[in-house]
């Protein structure tokens, strides 16, 4: 069953090329690993919430974007492999010096797909 790697993130406006440029870099990375796809999404249309929201989830500042993100893998246990493929391969350790976001107010977890239209 296809599994699905999600995240929520705040980056800010003026680092948009820097993110783009991070993100392909990361899509190497995974897709090497065996990701079946990989996206990152700026946000565009993100509305404040009343009782929560994307940008109350990730502690959004004036001037940062909310960006949701994906990975898709053949299924959870690909995942939980490739990941310790990934978290190994030198090019991670040397982007995280260098995430154009901060990586503690980011949200993720895994999820099974069960629809797909």
């Amino acid at each position: 069953m296809t599994y699905v790697n999600g995240s929520v993130f705040a980056v800010a406006e003026n680092d948009k090329q820097k993110f783009i440029e991070f993100s392909e870099r990361m899509a190497v990375v995974f897709k090497e690993n065996g990701a079946l796809s990989q996206a990152d999404c700026w946000g565009v249309d993100v509305p404040e919430g009343e009782v929560t929201s994307f940008p109350k989830a990730v502690d959004r500042n004036d001037g940062e974007v909310v960006v949701f993100s994906w990975i898709t893998w053949p299924s959870k246990e690909f995942a939980d492999a490739a990941w310790e493929k990934v978290m190994a391969d030198p090019r991670m350790s040397a982007e995280a010096e260098h995430m154009p976001f901060d990586g503690r107010r980011m949200i993720f977890g895994g999820f099974e797909m069960i629809a797909e239209a």
